[in-house]
């Protein structure tokens, strides 16, 4: 009996989107495992917390190279191919540390998934602007950002819940595997082959994307307020915990549950800001919800109420998940015939900021207190958004 070819087309399909959201969600459990159990892993290798956090930094390390060499490589091979590869590289991530005997190995291993994570989530983006419309890739690129985002909701807690049963190494081989297995699974079925054209040498090539990535006004702007919302997000994403637990002195347990809290309005902005692009446009969506997280930011390490403080923190992560949509959406359209390099640079830079967030950050906190750190990122985040208003613009509308 043969197989009906348009039958096989629609399915295909159907997986497109989720297949990336899925390797999108699939990307992050292992970060998660890593700050979830610093102290573990530390206690298992007789490192110090400071030292066994150096995990983190072999991870940045590796996202920023590897996003600089998928920006070469995007302009050669197929972008399903290459996702399929970073996928492959975070299970040998997860196995590598599963099985590691000592703390050197783990760091190299651990490593692997930065690596992984700066192949697939540049490729995600770069297989929507090829493959959706212009109308349908904000929603689409809501749905990838909320898919990173989905992984503190669903992830965290059913790590936590594993460890109970093996340690730290238990999730690795009950949870964080088969995700990314069932990724691999996905893309391979969900994902279509085509690739770009060859015409001309491939060194020309590379050597034409970065220039006219470079010399192109609002896509290098695009670039730097990027740089800019991700130092900003570290006000949520790395101290606010530390904030409420040192502030208002609440318990760990309930400093846990701000982090859950946390996550879910970045999610929902992230998925609300679809509609909001295709209204109102890129960059008055981008520069809005940029201005707005900075403030909210500033705002919610000032006020002396727990629950007012609380309250402005949630509406900062949701301003954070739909400038993340937004911003992406925005740079994904501005050089459309070089969206792989655009779109891997971008996720260099993202890393480049978030490093500079956590020393911005804590040199304001070891000087000004929380209230300089809120200050000092917020300032940062509405910077972001004059830069995305001064220099860049939105192709589509040109």
């Amino acid at each position: 009996m043969e197989t009906n070819p348009s039958s096989s087309e629609a399915s295909r399909r159907k997986l497109f989107l989720p297949s990336l959201a899925m390797a999108s969600f699939a990307s992050g459990p292992i970060a998660v495992l890593g700050a979830l159990f610093l102290i573990d892993i530390g206690n298992t290798f007789n490192t110090s917390v400071g030292v066994t956090g150096q995990i983190n930094t072999a991870y940045s390390i590796a996202a920023f190279i590897f996003a600089l060499l998928t920006g070469v490589l995007s302009v050669k091979f197929k972008h399903k191919s290459l996702l399929l590869v970073g996928v492959l590289f975070m299970i040998a991530s997860a196995l590598g540390c599963f099985l590691a005997s000592d703390f050197t190995s783990l760091l190299a291993f651990y490593s692997l998934s930065g690596a992984g994570y700066a192949i697939v989530s540049p490729m995600a983006f770069t297989l929507v602007g090829e493959h959706f419309s212009l109308e349908r890739r904000s929603k689409a690129i809501g749905w990838i950002v909320a898919g990173g985002a989905l992984v503190y909701v669903v992830g965290a807690p059913i790590i936590a819940l594993m460890s109970g049963f093996g340690g730290w190494r238990f999730p690795l081989l009950g949870f964080v595997i088969p995700v990314l297995l069932f990724s691999l699974l996905t893309a391979f079925l969900g994902l279509p082959s085509a690739s770009g054209s060859r015409r001309i040498s491939f060194d020309a090539k590379v050597h034409l994307s970065f220039r006219d990535i470079f010399l192109n006004r609002s896509a290098a702007a695009c670039l730097i307020g990027d740089t800019l919302r991700s130092a900003a997000f570290v006000a949520i994403l790395l101290y606010a915990v530390s904030f409420f637990r040192q502030r208002f002195l609440i318990s760990m347990e309930l400093a846990s549950l701000v982090l859950l809290g946390g996550a879910v309005p970045y999610v929902l902005g992230s998925l609300s800001a679809g509609r909001f692009v295709n209204r109102f446009g890129r960059k008055p969506s981008t520069v809005l919800t940029a201005l707005l997280s900075g403030i909210f930011t500033v705002s919610y390490v000032l006020v002396p109420s727990v629950l007012l403080s609380l309250l402005l923190m949630l509406m900062a992560s949701w301003f954070f998940g739909m400038v993340a949509s937004s911003a992406n959406s925005l740079t994904l359209e501005q050089i459309p015939r070089l969206r792989g390099t655009m779109m891997s640079l971008d996720t260099a830079v993202i890393n480049i900021g978030s490093a500079l967030g956590t020393v911005a950050g804590g040199l304001a906190l070891l000087y000004l207190n929380y209230e300089g750190l809120g200050i000092v990122l917020g300032a940062i985040g509405i910077f972001a958004a004059i830069v995305f208003f001064l220099l860049a613009k939105d192709p589509t509308k040109s």
